[in-house]
């Protein structure tokens, strides 16, 4: 990922919350999401970024259709020795296109070569479609719960786990 993709990550980041959080988190919260805010968010963090974490992009026919983060763990303010992968997200006009899939191997593909043996993962406890893709890949909730709230609405996360071949 470059800085000028920071825009398109964003309308990715955008489309994906409205498209896979519709009926598990409030509209009103996800109609107020804000491409150009969400961009800012990106360059700012892109521009003081440490190297710890990891951005990729995924291109078709020349356009960014994917976007996937990954980095150390993060148990509260800690971080652990284990990965995490941080967010993944696909233009919705894109699903059932293997971009997701390319993006999380190749992401388990840079942890296990960072030295990792283990990635974890948060997902939204009611986002199915999500947890399958997860499942399909190797991952499994380890019982570990978070509460999340947006909107003061409850939207809990379970913390999925997959064990990195050497």
């Amino acid at each position: 990922m470059t800085l000028p993709d920071c825009g398109r990550v964003a309308e990715i980041r955008v489309g994906g919350w409205r498209s896979a959080y519709r009926g598990l988190m409030p509209q009103s919260h996800l109609d107020s999401l804000d491409v150009t805010t969400d961009a800012e968010r990106h360059r700012a963090r892109f521009a003081q970024a440490d190297g710890s974490a990891v951005n990729l992009v995924a291109e078709r026919a020349g356009e960014l259709v994917g976007w996937a983060c990954h980095g150390p763990y993060r148990d509260g303010e800690v971080r652990t020795a284990d990965a995490e992968l941080y967010a993944i997200y696909v233009d919705p006009g894109q699903y059932g296109g293997g971009i997701g899939h390319a993006l999380l191997q190749e992401s388990l593909r840079r942890c296990r070569t960072a030295g990792h043996v283990r990635v974890l993962l948060w997902v939204l406890r009611d986002n199915t479609r999500a947890r399958r893709f997860y499942e399909r890949a190797g991952f499994h909730a380890d019982g570990t719960e978070e509460p999340f709230e947006v909107d003061e609405v409850a939207v809990p996360e379970v913390r999925y786990t997959k064990r990195l071949a050497r």
